[in-house]
């Protein structure tokens, strides 16, 4: 609202990462100047953001830590549902013996789907190396955000059997030039690195570096969820499940099948519908 002169005046996607810190008032606006180019000129965004064409892509599907046969129901129903899921996040607490179970039942109700976890802050250089073991012998294929943000030199000299991935550890582009190296992937979120535009130069840059690049989202409707979707075409890993959560979605939305999200044109674009 401060800025509200200045926006009206007129800023382009550039100016903004200026006016604004990352985060989600950033993300909206960078959303609307990417919306605005494209009904403009009448180019869908992902034309806009480089690439030929976009495809439906496999994102896992969320499950929240309980116990673990209520999370092993929750994600078998996920794999035999509607949502033919292919792959999971599992939630985690911190707590190397009940996580160890929880993953074991998953992985007992759901043989081949791909899983990955999400730590949430809950392990240190102490504890993780008491859960790896379990990971590795469930078959876990990723490790979300195993440390608190701000202490990523516990995770130094602990082996790695498994790629980890930064959250809350790297939010922008200025901490993925600071911190990447004690990760394998980045998870890039725009309601935290601040918008597609942010996005991207994030998703680039992590290639450079070698780096595998995964797409998340918080819990949003369709319109958060589809200059993700654009992103998620560069990206390794895919979580996108944010809208099936909600009581009631807009509309148009994305469309989920065959364990894949897919964000028609209709949604955010050229030819978007209020």
């Amino acid at each position: 609202e401060a800025l509200r002169p200045r926006i009206e005046a007129g800023i382009d996607r550039a100016s903004l990462r200026d006016l604004l810190p990352p985060g989600g008032a950033r993300n909206a606006l960078d959303a609307a100047l990417w919306e605005l180019e494209s009904q403009r000129t009448g180019t869908p965004v992902w034309q806009l953001a480089g690439l030929d064409g976009v495809r439906p892509l496999l994102t896992t599907f969320t499950v929240g830590a309980d116990d673990p046969g209520v999370m092993a129901d929750r994600a078998a129903a996920y794999v035999q549902g509607p949502m033919q899921a292919r792959a999971l996040k599992l939630k985690l607490t911190g707590d190397a013996a009940l996580d160890a179970a929880r993953v074991h039942a998953v992985r007992g109700r759901c043989a081949e789907a791909w899983i990955g976890v999400d730590a949430n802050q809950g392990y240190g250089g102490a504890t993780l190396p008491d859960l790896l073991p379990a990971l590795v012998q469930a078959r876990v294929s990723l490790l979300e955000q195993p440390c608190v943000r701000g202490r990523e030199d516990e995770l130094d000299g602990i082996g790695r059997v498994l790629p980890l991935a930064a959250d809350e550890s790297i939010l922008d582009l200025a901490e993925l030039e600071a911190r990447h190296h004690r990760f394998d992937v980045i998870n890039i979120k725009l309601d935290k690195c601040g918008g597609l535009t942010e996005g991207l130069m994030m998703a680039h840059r992590a290639r450079e570096l070698g780096k595998q690049v995964m797409v998340g989202n918080m819990c949003g409707t369709s319109l958060a969820a589809a200059p993700a979707f654009v992103l998620g075409q560069f990206c390794d890993v895919v979580d996108l499940d944010g809208p099936i959560f909600l009581k009631q979605d807009r509309s148009p939305g994305v469309a989920y099948d065959d364990g894949r999200i897919d964000c028609p044109d209709a949604v955010w674009g050229p030819s978007a519908t209020a």
